[in-house]
């Protein structure tokens, strides 16, 4: 039994004439009459009553046609499914993402992306650079929203977004109430809270030698891997940081956040993915992504 077979059937059943189905399925009657006797051959029992004016369903053919209706909408539907899924427009992609992210363009592209493509199921993993990178080219994750640089072998990547550095204090620091940016210098006595190196080498050399170079020598007393964690722990009381400006849309009592005087380094998120990776749907987010990313990268 082929799916031709239960097409013409329904197209009959629908009919209720021969000549009528022929021409509805472009074929000629003969022919079609033939392939609904090798159909009943087939399933064993007569589905159609015919006289020489009238075709209607038997009992049994009232049966299969419910069946063979549901068999054909199914085969419609997974056509439709692998159709989508060829052009990237179902099927499953695991993102991870940085803090800093969740802060500003992230949301702006997930959105963007479900909007065009809600068939598409999104899973987020929040995690750092270095995890990210490891599960990019392990396969764990199909895209990264991470700092730069991204160096490893086999991933890709472009620049989403950029941004400077600001300072986070806690409220009752002496610099916490001056109303204009301030000095880096202004924080030589304080004690700094930092990423671990390890976990974001490229902020964590970008602020060390921006102190540097204007003979600020930052003494951490703290190390915290999230954005949210550090601007706990400056809440606190444990020291001050150096974050990405757009960490300021996380309220929290007890911080106060300031523009600093120097210009400082520029901070850039990078879109990472495997280069060996086919997925059609992630072309697609590639391309949401890209068609988004003018409006965070900003000088």
């Amino acid at each position: 039994m082929e799916l031709r077979h239960l097409r013409y059937f329904v197209t009959v059943a629908s009919e209720l004439h021969f000549g009528r189905a022929a021409t509805k399925l472009n074929i000629s009657q003969p022919p079609l009459s033939m392939q609904i006797r090798d159909l009943e051959r087939e399933v064993g029992v007569e589905l159609l009553y015919r006289t020489k004016r009238s075709v209607s369903l038997t009992q049994a053919g009232s049966a299969f046609l419910d069946e063979a209706k549901d068999i054909i909408s199914r085969v419609n539907r997974a056509k439709t499914s692998a159709q989508q899924a060829g052009r990237g427009e179902s099927g499953n992609l695991t993102i991870g993402f940085i803090s800093v992210a969740d802060y500003n363009v992230l949301p702006h592209v997930l959105r963007e992306f479900q909007k065009k493509y809600p068939s598409v199921s999104l899973g987020l993993r929040e995690a750092t650079t270095d995890t990210q990178l490891a599960d990019l080219a392990s396969g764990v994750i199909d895209i990264g929203f991470l700092l730069s640089p991204v160096n490893t072998e086999g991933i890709a990547s472009f620049l989403i977004a950029k941004e400077r550095l600001i300072a986070v204090l806690p409220a009752n620091h002496p610099q916490a109430k001056t109303k204009n940016a301030i000095s880096i210098k202004s924080l030589a006595a304080s004690p700094f809270i930092m990423t671990p190196r390890q976990h974001a080498p490229g902020l964590y050399d970008s602020i060390i030698r921006f102190c540097e170079k204007f003979e600020v020598r930052p003494r951490i007393a703290q190390e915290a891997i999230q954005m949210q964690t550090i601007v706990s722990l400056v809440s606190a009381e444990m020291g001050v940081s150096l974050i990405p400006e757009s960490i300021q849309n996380l309220q929290r009592t007890g911080v106060v956040y300031k523009a600093i005087k120097e210009v400082t380094p520029t901070i850039e998120i990078h879109l990472a993915w495997k280069e060996s990776n086919q997925l059609p749907s992630l072309n697609r987010f590639l391309e949401v992504t890209r068609n988004s990313m003018k409006t965070y990268v900003k000088d």
